[in-house]
């Protein structure tokens, strides 16, 4: 919705205004913090940085126009193996 929408002072729309290389990027700091905060203790720490992993997984889904159940449906043709 925020794509088609791209309302002036969103996160989101900069995000898809900037291009899938922000996003990327996005995701690769994510993935550190991620990465940080599973070596460290505090579990709401990496609650936190997973949730923000997530979404931005969720803008490049969105950019990519990859629907969630393509991703869905290739864990599944992974177990069923």
């Amino acid at each position: 919705k925020r794509k088609e929408e791209l309302p002036e002072n969103s996160y989101t729309s900069g995000l898809f205004k900037a291009g899938v290389d922000r996003i990327l990027k996005k995701i690769g700091e994510e993935a550190g913090e991620v990465i940080i905060a599973a070596k460290n203790t505090d579990r709401k720490e990496l609650t936190h940085e997973l949730a923000d992993l997530l979404f931005h997984m969720q803008v490049l889904m969105v950019e990519k126009e990859l629907p969630f159940q393509e991703i869905i449906n290739e864990l599944k043709k992974r177990h069923s193996k």
